[in-house]
């Protein structure tokens, strides 16, 4: 077996078992048991469950490695700008 594929098998086993689809089963379960003995507080943590399950799909489709990057470069520039301004105020004290 290609390196490829199993690197294709492990990313169809990830995505069969990773905690979207839990929660969106979890969430499923939670209607289905609200069909059953008509408690709408379940409809309520059913649709809560499932919303989140699909917003925490887009969340982890962001590349988080790049935003991290980014607001790293940020914070240095940030504190570049502020080791300036001190420097300045320091020099222009003198």
């Amino acid at each position: 077996m290609t390196k490829d594929k199993e690197k294709q098998e492990i990313s169809v086993l990830g995505r069969l078992f990773s905690m979207e689809v839990f929660l969106l089963l979890m969430g499923i379960a939670c209607l289905s048991y609200e069909i059953i003995t008509r408690e709408l507080i379940q409809l309520f943590w059913g649709v809560m469950i499932i919303g989140g399950s699909i917003i925490l799909h887009f969340v982890r489709k962001k590349d988080w490695d790049a935003h991290w990057e980014e607001q790293e470069r940020l914070k240095q520039r940030y504190e570049q700008k502020a080791q300036e301004r001190i420097e300045k105020d320091a020099a222009g004290k003198k």
